[in-house]
């Protein structure tokens, strides 16, 4: 299957913020799981995905309250049962430059939380998906035999 971006847009609100006045990173965590998910939906039934593992999200630049984000994720590497994506959170009116990035690990799950094939095969188009691929296969053989 052909790699799929979604990108979704947060305006950072007095609600969001930590107590230095940048995004708290437990509402980034939040929206970042959230985005990956719905990536990951792009391609399977969303009714059987349970996130298990945050690989990290890696902040490079504070958000200040009233910027919008845009969050953009993609599946870039699939196991027997995993789905692994990336997401590049940046701020809206400087996409080129991202604020946070990170891989965030999905199961594909029956009705009983066991895992099980999803039989999705990506088509890794681009350098920066097969150096994607490549870091998200690396987290995948350090941490879970899925």
């Amino acid at each position: 299957m052909e790699i799929k971006s979604v990108k979704s847009f947060r305006l950072v609100k007095s609600e969001d913020l930590n107590h230095h006045g940048t995004l708290f990173a437990g509402r980034t965590a939040e929206w970042f799981v959230e985005s990956g998910f719905i990536a990951a939906s792009l391609y399977i039934n969303p009714k059987h995905l349970i996130c298990v593992n945050i690989h990290g999200m890696h902040f490079i630049k504070p958000v200040r309250l009233g910027q919008t984000v845009c969050f953009d994720s993609k599946v870039i590497h699939t196991g027997n049962s995993s789905i692994i994506t990336y997401t590049r959170v940046s701020v809206a009116d400087d996409v080129d430059n991202s604020v946070v990035d990170g891989f965030i690990t999905y199961l594909f799950v029956d009705d009983n939380t066991k895992p099980k094939k999803h039989g999705i095969t990506l088509e890794l188009n681009t350098t920066e998906d097969i150096e994607l691929n490549a870091i998200a296969q690396g987290l995948k053989d350090s941490v879970w035999k899925i």
